[in-house]
């Protein structure tokens, strides 16, 4: 069953034709292959013809032969021999290219085609391309399902929304996990996938040696999702344990992670001094499917599995995020967008006062007139106290 993501397509459509590289980032297997196929058929819609459309996927033999920039530019220039407008070059996870930039670089500034690539490198375009090409690409970060999306690959089975919502908070939001049928076999898939992002993402780009020491890292920061985190922390902890690894090795590793897309960090924001807080950041997981693939689910994680679903929605919904820190209490999420600023506490349930307290307490404290949310499992909840918004997270997750 394909489902069109439109969100992406329409974000990408509005650069077709125009004088800017689209780069289609994300990690592997969230979806970025089949975004780019579906805007493929479209342009054939259209009227674009077979010989208009270069499509090369550097994870398929056939491309084998394109192995750096030199190649990559001869058999484009060579596919695109006629000066006719109008011409689609497509490029899935260009950086298994050597010195991809070169090569993209030159077929935009000779006009060969609109240029439209992929890769699952966070920091690809920290490399000189970014300095070369200063305004003249748009990044697009392709995110996994969210829920709404999550909903449209289910086929109907007579189950409500909150049910699938249980799924979802089980398996995640990457594609391939609707190719199954029952758990096992979908944790199967979703280990499968973490661990070629670990060997091939992490491990053989970075040259790593300590692939033992680097998945223990990995387990830390899975464990402690949606908590406080920084590199001397988890050196702490490894001492507690009887290895000593220096904070500098762990802040490298922790940005090898950050570049496979497989966790994603979150600067904590003092809204009263309105500046960053260095070394106090959380992460949070690139699919939450993975982190339970790797664990298992466990009832006790829900506050930080929830944090991190509503933390990669508002990154799809195009908000800048930072956690909010106000005289020693923590907001969740400060979400930001165009001017406009969302504050987010996100939990479990509000069936104890000191919950409720905490979470509608930490809003009540900020005195400007932004929008000040609290989102929760309890479905019957109030939609307001005292003057502070509350919503059922699925719906939440389904309003947009």
């Amino acid at each position: 069953m394909l489902v069109v993501r439109d969100h992406y397509i329409k974000k990408i459509e509005q650069y077709l034709n125009k004088k800017v590289i689209k780069i289609i980032t994300g990690m592997r297997r969230v979806g970025k292959s089949t975004i780019l196929l579906t805007l493929k058929d479209e342009l054939l819609e259209r009227g674009a013809g077979e010989k208009d459309i270069v499509w090369i996927n550097k994870e398929s033999l056939e491309f084998s032969f394109i192995k750096d920039h030199e190649d990559l530019y001869r058999y484009v220039k060579q596919e695109f021999s006629s000066g006719d407008e109008n011409k689609y070059l497509f490029v899935d996870e260009v950086q298994e290219i050597k010195n991809w930039e070169k090569a993209i670089i030159s077929i935009f500034s000779d006009n060969l085609a609109d240029v439209i690539i992929s890769g699952s490198n966070a920091h690809m375009l920290s490399s000189e391309l970014a300095t070369y090409l200063s305004g003249r690409y748009i990044e697009i970060e392709v995110y996994p399902l969210s829920f709404s999306e999550f909903l449209l690959f289910e086929e109907k089975r007579g189950i409500s929304k909150e049910e699938k919502f249980q799924e979802y908070l089980r398996f995640g939001g990457l594609p391939g996990i609707f190719m199954f049928e029952s758990d096992e076999p979908i944790y199967d898939y979703l280990n499968s996938i973490i661990n070629t992002v670990i060997l091939k993402d992490v491990v053989q780009k970075n040259n790593i040696r300590d692939v033992h020491l680097l998945e223990r890292i990995i387990l830390y920061l899975m464990d402690n999702c949606g908590n406080i985190t920084s590199a001397k922390n988890i050196s702490d902890f490894l001492k507690s344990q009887r290895t000593r690894v220096s904070v500098d090795t762990i802040q490298n590793y922790i940005y090898f992670l950050e570049s496979a897309f497989l966790f994603h960090r979150v600067k904590r924001y003092d809204l009263k001094g309105k500046k960053i807080l260095e070394y106090l950041d959380k992460l949070y997981m690139g699919d939450i499917g993975l982190r339970n693939g790797f664990l298992g689910y466990r009832d006790k994680d829900i506050a930080g599995i929830l944090e991190n679903i509503v933390f990669l929605e508002m990154k799809k919904r195009g908000y800048k995020v930072e956690i909010g820190a106000l005289n020693g209490n923590e907001i969740d999420f400060v979400a930001e967008k165009k001017g406009e600023r969302k504050y987010i506490q996100v939990c479990a349930g509000l069936s104890e006062d000191k919950t409720i307290k905490r979470e509608f307490g930490n809003l009540e404290k900020i005195s400007d007139n932004y929008d000040k949310l609290v989102l929760s499992m309890e479905k019957y909840f109030p939609s307001d106290h005292n003057g502070i918004r509350h919503k059922f997270l699925p719906y939440f997750l389904l309003e947009e």
